[in-house]
């Protein structure tokens, strides 16, 4: 019996769920891909920055992964990619740290890297020679090639001598006939001249061993140790980064017009007080919120200049504290009409990282905003900002570069928009910073108040008030397993007067301890306030709701078949028993519907358990004012609809048995409960008085 939760649709929720079952994949196979890596790489930092690179590469990969290959071996194509790129980087080059078989993966170092490969892969990965093949994007027989050749430079790497005296006729078969793949006739062919021919025996027996060596690695895996915290330093890092994924900035606009005479006027009579600082800013300075940091002294205007391939990338200002490093640029194509972004997944390295910051905390990300008149106004500039993470040092210099720039691609229906899902181009160069950076202290508030959501207890934690960011952190009770919260969302926090709204993106859950999930939710910085009186805003709470209801499934049934739940009535349109049997449920009717998605398990029968369950959902979005949206046709971006819910209509449901071959005979649907959301206007007063 598998569970199966059907939550609300959303990019953020499908990339969670991706990524915690590509970490339990991972998981699983760390063996075998830790000593593939361990072939290429040679400390823990890099092992571990390889798999949570590869595994990011995965997720992103993942919705265009196509059946035309395993899995595995499609992810461990980007895993080979992956280690390419590292062993070619000169910040993790760091001290090397011993390990087994140093002796054999120093002899792998000296292959050259087609050979390397093909023999790592083959004996160290055990992929098939078809597929290494096509990982490696060669014939069959020119991979094999590769082998030998590969094992040639092994053994003279071994001490076994440089030469091949045998025969050269027999070369191309010698990998074959010791693997028992040798057609019979030629198998028998050349025992016949191996018998009479001592340098062909000479060269099998060296062969085999080397081959010997690299077998009985792999039969060995177990004894090549995995630290004990490997996965879990990489899950944090992922789950850093899960929590900060596509943040939405504010939108602003542009204000006032630079008037140099006046700026002279105003510095001749020495009237340059702080008063004129703010002023001046103002004038001077398009990006709204890097003005803000300016005014308040929390960054210097900086001018670093960079130039490759016709692009000039401008470092303008860097601010630091507690929550992340912000660093603040503009982008200009001096040959073309192109503007440019800088992804810090991609392209982005800091070269000194692990001496000045604390990378088990993923940065923010924040998506270009095309709306500001200070990016709509030269077609070829881009002004945009970059999450790093936070920094140990209270004062560092980032050494940064970049190697990759992403094309900004506006929607054809809205130039204000961008779209992501269009051709992804890039820029390649080569960008050198070093980026002179002061960390400001955060101030952290205690707080003291509970309220009830729905019936349900929350506690209120912690206000941090950072020069980059507000962080509200509060806690709910999940006590109740009959009604759970799984999203608690704020609209917006006033403190002192002063309003900021939330963060789309920004809520996040941070902890789960003793019945108490924490959350935490960002807002826009409020620049140094000491809050006497917080007013809280809710926005909307998600729901877990238990209700419980058995439907008997017999494939031998005429379908559709409906039954009720929930106040609304279901239909099982296919209950279909194969390789993968099929099992389908819609639902068309959305108005006044009390659920969104369902939690439910599909029971089988003993024989044949369910080893797999595959889903595909169709649905409509739909908003605070009941106004439908067709998802794969959004007439606007999706963080601009009002409070939306997403309500599947059709849910498909693929099922594969444990058993190899056999086939799963659904018996029974099991739901455990459904999801809602409702809407709130709640507002909770605290003081710090």
């Amino acid at each position: 019996m598998i569970p199966a939760k059907i939550d609300s649709i959303s990019i953020t929720t499908i990339r969670e769920k991706g990524v915690e079952s590509i970490v339990g994949w991972f998981d699983q196979h760390k063996q075998s891909f830790y000593t593939l890596g361990w072939s290429y790489l040679r400390n823990q930092l890099q092992m571990e920055e390889l798999f949570y690179r590869s595994i990011i590469k995965v997720q992103k990969g993942l919705p265009r992964f196509k059946r035309e290959t395993s899995f595995e071996t499609w992810v461990t194509s980007i895993f080979i990619h992956t280690c390419r790129e590292l062993s070619g980087d000169r910040s993790l080059q760091v001290s090397e740290e011993s390990e087994q078989h140093k002796d054999l993966f120093n002899a792998l170092d000296q292959l050259k890297e087609y050979e390397k490969e093909a023999v790592v892969l083959t004996y160290i990965k055990g992929i098939s020679k078809e597929e290494t093949a096509h990982l490696l994007q060669v014939t069959v027989e020119k991979m094999k090639e590769h082998l030998f050749f590969g094992i040639q430079s092994l053994r003279k790497e071994m001490g076994y001598g440089s030469s091949i005296n045998g025969c050269n006729e027999y070369h191309k078969i010698y990998i074959d006939y010791l693997e028992r793949a040798l057609d019979r006739s030629k198998k028998i062919e050349l025992e016949k001249h191996i018998y009479h021919c001592q340098d062909c025996q000479e060269d099998l027996g060296t062969f085999q061993d080397v081959m010997l060596t690299l077998l009985n690695l792999t039969e060995r895996m177990e004894d090549f140790h995995v630290p004990s915290d490997f996965m879990e330093n990489v899950k944090t890092r992922l789950a850093e980064k899960e929590k900060h994924k596509k943040l939405k900035i504010k939108k602003r606009r542009r204000m006032g017009i630079v008037l140099a005479s006046v700026i002279t006027l105003l510095i001749g009579i020495e009237v340059f007080t702080g008063a004129f600082t703010n002023l001046y800013y103002t004038w001077t300075e398009d990006d709204q919120q890097l003005r803000a940091f300016l005014q308040h002294d929390l960054s210097e205007r900086l001018n670093l200049e960079a130039e490759s391939n016709g692009v000039k990338i401008r470092i303008k200002g860097a601010v630091a504290d507690n929550v992340q490093t912000l660093v603040f640029y503009e982008i200009e194509d001096t040959a073309k009409d192109n503007q440019f972004m800088i992804n810090y997944d991609d392209g982005v390295s800091v070269e000194n990282q692990y001496k000045i910051m604390k990378l088990e905390t993923y940065p923010r990300q924040y998506p270009p905003d095309l709306k500001t008149d200070v990016n709509n106004k030269e077609k070829n500039v881009f002004h945009g900002k970059m999450s790093l993470p936070p920094m140990t040092t209270d004062n560092g210099t980032i050494k940064l570069k970049i190697t990759k720039l992403q094309k900004l691609i506006r929607d054809s229906s809205d130039r204000n928009r961008f779209n992501p899902s269009g051709n992804i181009d890039f820029e390649t160069g080569e960008w050198n910073f070093e980026i002179p950076v002061t960390k400001h202290p955060s101030v952290e508030y205690a707080l003291a108040e509970k309220t009830k959501v729905e019936g349900v207890p929350i506690r209120f934690d912690k206000l941090t008030i950072a020069p980059t960011a507000t962080i509200l952190q509060f806690s709910v009770n999940n006590e109740q397993p009959e009604k759970r919260i799984e999203g608690l969302n704020v609209d917006n926090l006033e403190v002192n007067n002063k309003k900021v709204k939330a963060d789309i993106y920004g809520s996040s859950s941070s902890d789960y301890n003793m019945n108490w999930n924490t959350f935490q939710t960002h807002f826009d910085p409020l620049f140094g306030e000491k809050p006497k009186e917080v007013n809280v805003q809710f926005k909307s709470v998600n729901l877990s709701l238990e209700d419980q209801k058995t439907i008997e499934l017999d494939a031998s049934m005429g379908y559709p078949q409906t039954f009720e739940y929930a106040g609304s009535i279901i239909s099982v349109d296919k209950v279909e028993v194969g390789q993968t049997t099929n099992v389908v449920l819609s639902n068309h009717e959305i108005k006044n519907r009390s659920y969104e998605s369902l939690q439910f398990d599909i029971v089988g029968d003993r024989e044949n358990e369910i080893g797999s369950m595959g889903m595909d959902s169709e649905g409509v979005i739909v908003d605070k004012n009941g106004i439908e949206y067709n998802i794969n046709n959004l007439p606007v971006a999706y963080e601009e609809i009002d409070q939306p819910r997403y309500f599947f209509t059709v849910l498909r449901i693929g099922l594969q048995s444990n058993n190899t071959g056999k086939k799963v005979i659904p018996k029974s649907l099991k739901i455990n409960g459904y999801n809602t959301t409702k809407y709130l206007d709640d507002v909770v007063k605290i003081s710090l008085k």
